[in-house]
């Protein structure tokens, strides 16, 4: 395992920029995942795969 695949980051809210309470690795996969922010308050879906964040086009239910 190299240096890249251990290292986790932070998610950070696509709307206010802050960092929220889930972390990632390099491996990591989520899809249609709703990230919660807790100091904006609001939950967005989201996708993220190889520390690449994509905002979930499909409204909530």
């Amino acid at each position: 395992m190299n240096e890249k695949d251990k290292s986790s980051h932070w998610v950070c809210c696509p709307v206010c920029g802050s960092r929220t309470r889930t972390k990632v690795y390099f491996d990591t996969v989520l899809v249609r995942f709703p990230l919660y922010c807790p100091k904006c308050k609001k939950e967005i879906r989201v996708t993220v795969a190889q520390l690449k964040m994509v905002l979930s086009d499909e409204p909530d239910a």
